[in-house]
């Protein structure tokens, strides 16, 4: 069997893709469920680069008429991924907001305890 170089890029894609979501979870970052739906998708997509023929089956079911339409799922996926991180990016930033707001309420209020302010925390 021939390799084509979307064989090769799109599992490689998938895994890092995967090892990035999974370690959001260890670092409990994201929940469980928003990883494993992460996980059905990407791993979709290395199997059907590996299977094509998988996609003649799923016509009738999803409507996908076309291999080439694989393709386009992937783009969709690369495009999920960067919202995924920008989405992720801007909860930690609302985070170290809220922190560092609570922090200059507490100081006007003269509640403040003597410690210094960690904002990349």
């Amino acid at each position: 069997m021939d390799l084509t170089p979307y064989q090769i890029v799109a599992p490689l894609v998938s895994i890092v893709a995967l090892a990035y979501a999974w370690s959001l979870w260890y670092r409990q970052k994201k929940t469980l469920w928003e990883v494993v739906l992460w996980t059905l998708f990407w791993a979709s997509i290395a199997l059907i680069a590996f299977y094509p023929g998988i996609l003649t089956y799923l016509t009738a079911v999803t409507g996908i008429k076309d291999q080439a339409n694989a393709i386009l799922v992937t783009c969709m996926g690369i495009l999920f991924f960067m919202v995924f991180y920008i989405i992720m990016r801007l909860e930690e930033i609302e985070q170290r907001q809220v922190r560092l707001i609570r922090e200059m309420a507490l100081r006007e209020a003269g509640l403040h305890e003597k410690r210094e302010l960690k904002i990349g925390n």
